[in-house]
């Protein structure tokens, strides 16, 4: 006989999701109460595939180093004898350094939006996993000759299903933001060749409203000064809407960056 599921109040869900530690780039708590489909160049293994070629590799904004950490152990024993990673937010930093300390990763503490603190032509690989923006100088700046970026990004209108259920419908320059054709403009701006270029759009579910409280803490700028106390009617709503009708689906945008900045002429 079939386990029968426990009834949860608002309450409880909502209790539950606001408990829920938010530093780092783990999701394994959402497992059997959210899911997002994956993209299908599998981009963690694929970087580790980079980073076993590489002799100097840089992440930039790393989060708490999972997805970093995994790549480098994809990579091993060929790991870059230089390896570097970046985090802005203040409470991932101790927990990139300790998960990736251990890789001989030496993690900076950087503010997104400042230059990178390293010399130029640095690295021959440069690696981001859904960086808040990518800085195509800076970026094209610490990248040697014949270095390339490869990276997953978010792209335009990610989850906004969610989003504008939260905050209603959004302007088209909003939807249109982090769009792979401006980005790749950008790049080649920056002097940067893009050689591959690649986008999915992915089907996510919410399984109950604990979900939803902890994604919107994590993913702070899905729905900007969120709080339970500010959006109650929101939450509410959706939690009876998920009861009665299953789960709420949205669906996330992800593009596939493989840039290089062009080799000197000899």
């Amino acid at each position: 006989m079939a386990e029968q599921r426990t009834h949860r109040t608002f309450e409880d869900l909502v209790a539950e999701g606001t408990a829920v530690p938010t530093e780092g780039w783990d999701f394994s708590w959402f497992e059997g109460r959210a899911t997002e489909a994956r993209p299908s160049w599998g981009y963690a293994r694929a970087a580790g595939g980079r980073l076993a070629r590489a002799t100097a590799a840089l992440d930039i904004q790393t989060g708490g180093g999972e997805v970093f950490d995994f790549a480098l152990g994809t990579a091993a024993p060929d790991r870059p004898r230089l390896l570097a990673a970046t985090e802005g937010w203040p409470p991932n930093v101790p927990k990139a350094s300790a998960l990736l300390g251990a890789r001989g990763v030496v993690v900076v503490a950087s503010p997104e939006d400042a230059p990178l603190p390293f010399a130029d032509e640095t690295f021959d690989l440069v690696l981001s996993r859904h960086p808040v923006r990518a800085h195509w100088a800076e970026i094209a700046r610490v990248l040697r000759p014949g270095g390339t970026y490869f990276a997953q990004h978010v792209g335009p209108a990610s989850v906004f299903e969610l989003v504008e259920f939260f905050l209603g419908p959004q302007p088209e320059a909003v939807r249109g933001r982090r769009h792979p054709d401006t980005e790749r403009a950008e790049a080649e701006a920056a002097g940067l060749e893009v050689a591959g270029l690649r986008a999915e759009r992915l089907r996510m579910e919410f399984h109950d409203i604990a979900a939803v409280v902890c994604f919107l803490r994590k993913v702070v700028w899905m729905v900007p000064g969120f709080t339970v106390e500010a959006y109650e009617p929101q939450l509410r709503a959706l939690h009876r809407r998920i009861e009665t009708d299953g789960p709420f689906v949205a669906h996330s945008a992800r593009h596939l960056f493989d840039a290089r900045r062009p080799a000197r002429r000899p």
